[in-house]
């Protein structure tokens, strides 16, 4: 089973790190208003990155790290531009 890091695009314009097993399910669960208190404020969302992980532990690394960059790091992310290069 695949276990994946995310990131999703809020309506507020902000950017939600998650991790979760089901890609589909969670985007579903966030905008049901079930999932993370942070987007039931700002729904709907959209999830717009993804990376693939064999563990829960890889992605939930990932979405630790991922998690502490600015907004332009992650925005340069989605964009498929490394985050750290110019």
């Amino acid at each position: 089973m695949s276990h994946f890091f995310y990131l999703a695009r809020c309506s507020n314009g902000s950017l939600y790190s998650g991790s979760c097993s089901d890609i589909n399910a969670r985007e579903k669960r966030h905008n049901e208003g079930k999932g993370a208190k942070y987007t039931r404020t700002f729904r709907p969302v959209k999830i717009i990155y993804s990376e693939s992980f064999c563990t829960q532990t890889e992605a939930m690394r990932r979405e630790s790290q991922v998690k502490a960059w600015s907004k332009i790091k992650k925005e340069r992310l989605v964009v498929g531009k490394h985050p750290t290069k110019d």
